[in-house]
């Protein structure tokens, strides 16, 4: 496809994206581009992505390899949804939003999930943020957390995720299946219904979170407002033994989403592809496209932050398991205000610029030493290598969390230095 590169939309620790037009049609798409000798983990996104094919996910279009001021960029080619994310299309309306809404995002950010969980594919990181308000329904997103299901697989790959959204067995660093995709779901539904407040609301830190999610017996928040239809659907998606969970197939009978209207058929891949897949699949993934070099260690070209490459791993302390998985950097570094990808924003700088700006820069150690942190909603995706502590052990997780300077720096954000600063 011949296309022209226009504004940036966003950047992140080792990719930067895109608006795109295509010179022969004019229509609109998303492309998120690499330094080829930094795309690892965009290359491994775009192996997942190229294999599925639903209304329920964001549509994969392509990749190529272009020459731009002297560097050759890796390009993932994607559906642009300009509707922005179900978090910006129900923050529209102030925050608030009827159940008839959340009755059918959930319809259809669940049917995406059955659709990718027949396939063996688990996404790790359903968030409000991840999923797109298309004209046709929800579309699920950001497949830079993705695991393939399959046994070979899953022990090859770290564990990855939003800590406000992570499941307890993920969180105590046991496992991430299917059933971790439900407990997102769930807590994608008190996001929704809250109008885009966290799950957790009082956590002031991932590491506290963690802790809470992992080892106390506590449940995210189910708003009372709620219709008992709504509280006992999100009751089968909030159990904390990931066996008592319902699965994606279970939740579409259920009688909160009411009558399953008629679709077209999902277009499954043949299992020889399916199976190619999987084995091309098995090293670490990162936690997000946007947010991937912080997965590697400095001279390394592999992530060394899985959890399986420490042999040591299984047998460490509770306070040893939630130490690693509370490492973490932000978010993307947003170009603009408001964190959805797909929001269109001018950029004022000098095009010819902005590529080598964005797509060169990211993933430097500089990226690495600081990173800011939304207090009140926190967001930030799981690294194992770079930043964040915990001071206390689980016995005494009421002393958790970050040092009062940082948290009275700011009330909005949080300032996190290298992990040096904590030991």
């Amino acid at each position: 496809m011949d296309w022209t590169r226009g504004s940036t939309i966003g950047q992140g620790s080792s990719a930067a994206v895109f608006l795109a037009t295509s010179r022969s049609s004019g229509d609109k798409f998303a492309v998120k581009s690499a330094q080829v000798s930094q795309s690892e983990f965009l290359q491994r996104e775009q192996k997942i992505h190229s294999v599925l094919s639903s209304r329920h996910v964001v549509s994969y279009m392509g990749h190529d390899i272009t020459s731009e001021n002297n560097k050759l960029m890796y390009n993932l080619l994607m559906e642009y949804v300009p509707g922005g994310t179900i978090i910006d299309a129900i923050r529209s309306r102030g925050g608030l939003v009827d159940e008839s809404m959340i009755r059918n995002y959930t319809r259809g950010i669940v049917k995406g999930l059955d659709y990718l969980h027949s396939l063996g594919l688990v996404h790790c990181d359903i968030k409000g943020r991840n999923i797109l308000a298309g004209e046709d329904g929800p579309k699920i997103a950001d497949f830079g957390c993705a695991r393939w299901a399959h046994p070979a697989v899953a022990s090859a790959t770290t564990i990855g995720g939003t800590p406000m959204f992570m499941a307890p067995e993920v969180a105590r660093g046991e496992e991430q299946g299917f059933a971790c995709d439900i407990w997102a779901l769930g807590c994608t539904i008190i996001e929704m219904a809250t109008g885009g407040s966290a799950p957790w609301p009082k956590a002031a830190d991932p590491v506290t979170v963690l802790y809470q999610i992992a080892y106390s017996n506590d449940l995210p928040g189910i708003p009372s407002f709620l219709s008992e239809q709504a509280k006992h659907f999100l009751d089968k998606c909030l159990q904390r033994d990931p066996t008592e969970r319902w699965t994606a197939s279970q939740l579409l009978k259920h009688s909160f989403l009411g009558q399953e209207e008629e679709e077209e058929e999902e277009v499954l891949i043949s299992s020889p592809k399916i199976t190619k897949q999987v084995h091309e699949s098995t090293s670490c993934s990162p936690t997000s496209i946007l947010d991937q070099d912080i997965w590697n260690s400095f001279g390394e070209s592999e992530t060394s932050g899985s959890l399986d490459q420490n042999p040591s791993f299984e047998n460490s302390s509770d306070d040893q398991r939630i130490r690693r998985l509370s490492l973490f950097s932000g978010d993307p570094r947003w170009s603009f205000d408001d964190e959805s990808w797909i929001t269109v924003r001018e950029n004022d700088c000098d095009e010819s610029n902005s590529i080598e700006d964005d797509a060169e820069g990211v993933g430097s150690e500089k990226d690495l030493d600081l990173d800011f942190l939304d207090s009140n909603n926190i967001s930030c995706r799981i690294n194992v290598d770079i930043l964040g502590a915990c001071q206390k052990s689980r016995k005494n997780s009421s002393s958790v969390g970050l040092s009062n300077p940082i948290l009275e720096r700011d009330r909005d954000n949080l300032l996190l230095p290298s992990i040096s600063s904590f030991w």
